[in-house]
């Protein structure tokens, strides 16, 4: 990699490819975000089951996800419907009820940034690592300001109870790995629809 400073882009978790190495095919599930929810949510952000779904009972009730160890993802925001009121809307606001698109496939490859915590090596592909939502999400762009932590709560470490495992570096000339911010390739540890690291089943909300 070339020697630089990484651009500090944020975008949370950007659905990549596939384990199996074919492009991500866009597939998502269409979830419900409540008024009742405070929280501003953003194309990257991250996902769980809140234990309930739209009046019609189709679509699955989802929340942005805690971050930290141990902390269940059902899945990434790819979309949101737009929304007929304000159609330069780019992400959902506050307190407002919108559907989303999300990516819940559980074989999905994410690429992610690492926060400016610390710099990572490259003994660091295989650890596992949790999420960290040091800044908001962008209400221009419309992305995410999730991130992966590098250090600065908790460094990368191989820990089952992990929300994120590291497959790699992205492979890009823009990606400087002895630098801050660096892009990283990682698929969903803990996620909703697979067994946990205790060996149970799918966890229910």
């Amino acid at each position: 990699m070339n020697d630089m400073s990484n651009v500090d882009n944020r975008f949370g978790l950007k659905p990549v490819r596939h384990l199996n190495g074919s492009p991500w095919n866009g597939q998502a599930v269409r979830c419900y975000l409540p008024s009742t929810d405070a929280v501003a949510m953003f194309i990257g952000d991250p996902v769980d089951l809140a234990g309930s779904a739209d009046a019609a009972g189709v679509c699955p009730t989802v929340v942005k996800a805690t971050a930290g160890d141990g902390n269940q993802i059902y899945g990434v925001i790819t979309a949101f419907d737009p929304n007929p009121d304000d159609l330069s809307l780019v992400y959902r606001a506050a307190s407002t009820a919108r559907y989303c698109d999300v990516c819940i496939d559980p074989d999905v490859i994410f690429e992610i940034q690492a926060c400016s915590g610390a710099i990572l090596a490259n003994t660091t592909v295989g650890l596992n690592a949790v999420l960290i939502y040091t800044h908001s999400g962008s209400t221009v762009t419309g992305m995410s300001g999730a991130e992966m932590d590098s250090g600065a709560s908790a460094a990368p470490a191989a820990d089952a109870s992990n929300q994120l495992l590291i497959m790699g570096l992205v492979d890009r000339a823009d990606n400087d790995i002895s630098a801050v911010n660096a892009k990283w390739e990682v698929i969903i540890n803990l996620h909703r629809l697979r067994a946990t690291g205790d060996g149970d089943g799918a966890l229910g909300v």
